[in-house]
């Protein structure tokens, strides 16, 4: 019995949630100056970048063809699945922290540390490696002139660290980490001009290849690829690279399998929902700068790769440099200019430049293909991920320092800055890359869940007076229910409102159904592996046990449907509850499942460092603490 109320007790404490005062929610100690332009601006600038100067080419040359159109469509898609659910968030709860403080408000204390800490690495790491891909870039251009003399004077030739230190790339970093701390106005000036350059010439690029385009580029025949390169080579050629031919020379397969590369393309919005306590009327601003700028860049994406598949036969694209090595191959290398300004505000925002006169290295592009992150984009949101932590006596107390002038959370932005800084200089980040996956994902995955169960609680999360209403004939929130489970609830409740019954029904049936989601595709994954490997055919027995996981978590999101939802009205909510967040789980989890393992054996040593910290401190020093609470309340 000792043992039961202990770990009762342990359970309490790692589920409490976060409790938002109606009344002081609106309140900050951030500087509200971002308008719906500015927040759309920061989302475009930390997502639009490197799918229009490298990843367009490169997928479409070596996995989808001209259907890369089609990939980046889905591909957005499924983003906007994930925008959707952000953007709820940001009318229901206008705080810093984004799918932190939106965990921790639904789903538990525990979970939403695991979900902070891991953004906190997934920004460190994707600021450290783009500003290294920046310094690399920088170093081409001039002759790789750093490289050969840090090597002469300082090789490191160490397993996990970098050839040498890269002092530039630390400088660089710091340089940003002063301007995002002198002024949260100040950088959202500087961002918004280098995006506004940017989607100017991505429009000149759209206006400018158009006019060499040639709708046969989407229908060569294998044929005619074999005769092309005949005459060429006067040898015999491998078709294998290049398909069959045709709008998806690559099959459907090769049409996923781009998707999946292109998803990565649209992450980065999610920096607009740290923004909750610096936007001006968050509850509207949030949820409308994270539907634009997503549109923004989805048209972005598929004008450009239609463009360029249109200018040129998608087996002959470059894939380090796809637009100026177009444009020279249609007559047209005067646009490379053009083209290089554009490149040179992504630096700014996305930091990719992919052009003949600014060569492209390799390391750069394995860093776009795993690493979806701008350096603004990264380091923006990563002391605001702190901050928010720090807030909540989760973080050491000194990191939620906010300067009396600015504004801004100082020691939070230098200490991440100076973090990001070190790992730029020092390590190699090759290995690391794929740690970002984890943390954005898991994010994009409890987000999605948090929307869910918060349809269906009988008393949801407070939101501002002026922003949420009920419906007619419902004077005063729902109320709590006492009412007894019994199995026909599943699919036929007593009640046309939530209940703490209905709240029990759909929290249950979203575990289960997310245990038997990640069964069916690690089963599936498995299975594709285990037949490419052998070159045999499917295994009944793996096929059976998909379908049946399949089968076993779609009957709970069914259940979830059946149930009543809350009538509480926000200035934003998901629309087709449950179908869209549970898509948006399926997606996210598929692509988790997909990440190697020893990805995930790092993720746990990370995982660990912050548990101890949570242990040690959080637990004691949580906001929601009872003790804590009644010292706060004397």
């Amino acid at each position: 019995l000792l043992l039961f109320k202990m770990c009762s007790n342990i359970g309490r404490t790692l589920s409490r949630l976060k409790t938002v005062d109606e009344e002081t929610m609106g309140e900050s100690k951030l500087a509200r100056v971002l308008t719906v332009f500015d927040l759309t601006a920061l989302g475009v600038g930390a997502t639009l970048g490197a799918g229009v100067y490298i990843l367009t080419g490169s997928v479409a040359k070596d996995t989808t063809g001209p259907s890369v159109v089609i990939s980046f469509l889905i591909a957005a898609l499924t983003s906007i699945l994930s925008g959707l659910c952000y953007a709820e968030f940001g009318a229901r709860v206008p705080k810093a922290g984004s799918g932190y403080v939106y965990s921790y408000v639904t789903v538990g204390e525990c979970c939403a540390f695991v979900i902070g800490w891991n953004l906190i690495l997934s920004y460190v790491i994707g600021a450290a490696s783009v500003a290294r891909a920046w310094t690399g870039n920088f170093d081409a251009l001039i002759g790789n002139k750093i490289k050969t003399h840090m090597l002469s004077c300082c090789s490191m030739d160490v397993p996990g660290l970098a050839e040498y230190p890269d002092i530039f790339s630390f400088a660089i970093v710091m340089l940003l980490t002063a301007l995002i701390a002198f002024g949260v106005k100040e950088f959202a000036l500087v961002n918004k001009v280098f995006t506004v350059l940017n989607i100017g010439v991505i429009l000149f690029v759209v206006i400018a290849g158009l006019t060499q385009a040639d709708i046969h580029n989407w229908n060569w025949t294998t044929d005619e690829i074999h005769d092309y390169f005949g005459m060429v080579t006067q040898t015999t050629i491998d078709m294998t690279p290049y398909g069959t031919g045709g709008f998806m020379p690559f099959g459907f397969g090769g049409l996923i399998s781009g998707t999946a590369t292109c998803f990565y393309a649209f992450v980065g919005f999610d920096c607009i929902a740290t923004t909750g306590e610096e936007a001006i009327n968050p509850q509207k601003s949030i949820p409308l700068g994270i539907v634009l700028s997503l549109a923004v860049c989805c048209i972005a994406y598929l004008a450009i790769s239609a463009t360029l598949t249109l200018m040129r036969p998608y087996f002959l694209l470059d894939t380090l440099a796809p637009l100026p090595v177009a444009f020279e191959e249609v007559g047209m290398s005067w646009a490379s200019y053009p083209v290089a300004v554009g490149a040179i505000c992504a630096l700014s925002t996305r930091t990719y430049l992919f052009l003949e006169i600014l060569p492209c290295t390799e390391w750069l592009k394995f860093n776009m293909n795993k690493n979806s992150y701008s350096l603004l984009g990264a380091m923006f949101p990563m002391p605001r991920i702190i901050y928010a932590m720090a807030i909540d006596g989760l973080l050491f107390e000194f990191l939620a320092n906010v300067h009396k002038k600015t504004k801004t959370p100082l020691v939070a932005t230098f200490l991440s800055g100076t973090l990001a800084g070190i790992m730029a200089v020092f390590f190699d980040l090759k290995e690391l890359v794929d740690l970002m996956s984890i943390g954005t994902l898991a994010a994009y995955t409890l987000v999605a869940t948090s929307v869910l169960l918060l349809r269906y609680q009988p008393d949801a999360t407070p939101v501002s007076t002026d922003e949420a209403t009920y419906e007619k004939g419902d004077s005063k929130p729902i109320t709590q229910s006492t009412e007894s489970f019994e199995i026909r609830m599943l699919i036929q409740p007593k009640s046309s409102l939530p209940t703490q019954t209905v709240s029990s029904i759909v929290n249950w049936c979203t575990v289960a159904s997310g245990m038997y989601l990640r069964s069916t595709l690690s089963m599936t994954l498995f299975s594709v592996t285990a037949v490419l490997a052998s070159s045999s055919g499917w295994n009944g027995a793996s096929i059976a046990f998909s379908v049946i996981f399949m089968i076993c978590s779609i009957l709970p999101m069914i259940c979830i449907g059946m149930q009543p939802q809350s009538n509480k009205k926000l200035s934003f909510a998901v629309p087709l509850v449950p179908t869209v967040p549970a898509l948006n789980m399926f997606v996210n989890i598929y692509l988790m499942v997909s990440l190697p393992p020893s990805t995930w054996y790092k993720m746990l040593i990370w995982l660990v460092m912050g548990g101890m910290i949570y242990v040690f401190y959080g637990i004691r020093n949580s906001a929601e603490n009872p003790n804590n609470k009644a010292r706060a309340e004397e």
